[in-house]
């Protein structure tokens, strides 16, 4: 009776959140189903049934296909970029040296920037005519003339990149040195001890500590990163000839660009079930990595 009572009473508990959650996630999940087996448009029609013919069309069609391979270039050129990055910058504040806890400050600015400020920010950066880069790289004699970085196919991409891990790495870089603190000072000094030189104390001592939760931080910047919009919606809107475009951009074009309210939604619906067969299997990973430690 007490547990049976305990449990109803958590249930109770938690009613009022369950209630919000269908509110505001499951049935607009629902109306999303719906809606992608139809024609509708946004504005003035609600559309006929057509099937699985919007799912057809979409994972059939180029635009689809380009996006698809855009966003996975973006994800892991980004999230491998931001990764190496973090776990050196986390070594070198891990390190005792005048400044320390400034530097620790200063990095996380980047992190807690909103993205809208921080792809303006680069975006003022990559200007083709005042632009930042273009005047360092002038005159260092690396560039003859300046270049619209974000107005040409073959680098508007990387400028992204670049900006995106500028953003992201404090992110990667407090999650591992958080786990370096982990560390005891005994093992690294019988390392020192037993001539282990840097890259086998990392490899030897650290990295076993560091492991864990770097795979946290790649599940949660993996998934971030696959899923991006805002960040090149405000520097380029999938531009130039949509070499930047992700499927976040693909879904918010199809949907509101041409307002095709239908075949928006089963686009949509793909790109959800693609971000959860990888959240899932990042999910197994982890509990894999827990069961081995």
């Amino acid at each position: 009776m007490t547990g049976t009572w305990i449990s109803t009473r958590a249930w109770l508990l938690m009613l009022p959140l369950l209630v919000v959650m269908t509110a505001v996630i499951g049935w607009p999940l629902v109306d999303t189903v719906r809606l992608s087996f139809t024609d509708a448009k946004l504005v003035g029609t609600e559309g006929g049934f057509v099937g699985t013919a919007n799912y057809i069309k979409m994972l059939g069609g180029s635009n689809f296909q380009r996006a698809l391979v855009t966003t996975t270039w973006f994800a892991v050129i980004s999230v491998a970029a931001e990764v190496v990055l973090g776990v050196l910058a986390a070594l070198l504040l891990n390190q005792q040296f005048r400044g320390r806890a400034a530097l620790r400050a200063l990095m996380i600015l980047p992190w807690a920037l909103p993205t809208v400020v921080n792809a303006t920010l680069w975006r003022l950066i990559y200007n083709p005519e005042y632009g930042a880069l273009n005047a360092a790289l002038t005159q260092l004699g690396l560039l003859d003339s300046y270049r619209s970085w974000l107005g040409e196919p073959g680098t508007a991409l990387a400028a992204l990149i670049v900006a995106d891990c500028w953003k992201n790495f404090p992110l990667v870089a407090l999650i591992a040195l958080a786990a370096l603190q982990a560390v005891p000072r005994d093992i690294t000094a019988a390392s020192l001890v037993d001539g282990a030189g840097p890259f086998n104390r990392f490899r030897f001592v650290i990295m076993p500590y560091l492991a864990g939760p770097l795979l946290v931080a790649l599940v949660l910047r993996t998934i971030e990163a696959f899923k991006v919009f805002d960040i090149i919606w405000v520097m380029t809107r999938g531009g130039p000839a949509n070499s930047t475009r992700t499927l976040s951009i693909l879904v918010y074009q199809e949907a509101f660009s041409f307002q095709r309210a239908g075949s928006g939604a089963s686009l949509a619906l793909i790109v959800t079930l693609l971000v959860t067969v990888l959240a899932a299997a990042y999910a197994a990973l982890l509990r894999k990595a827990a069961g081995a430690s």
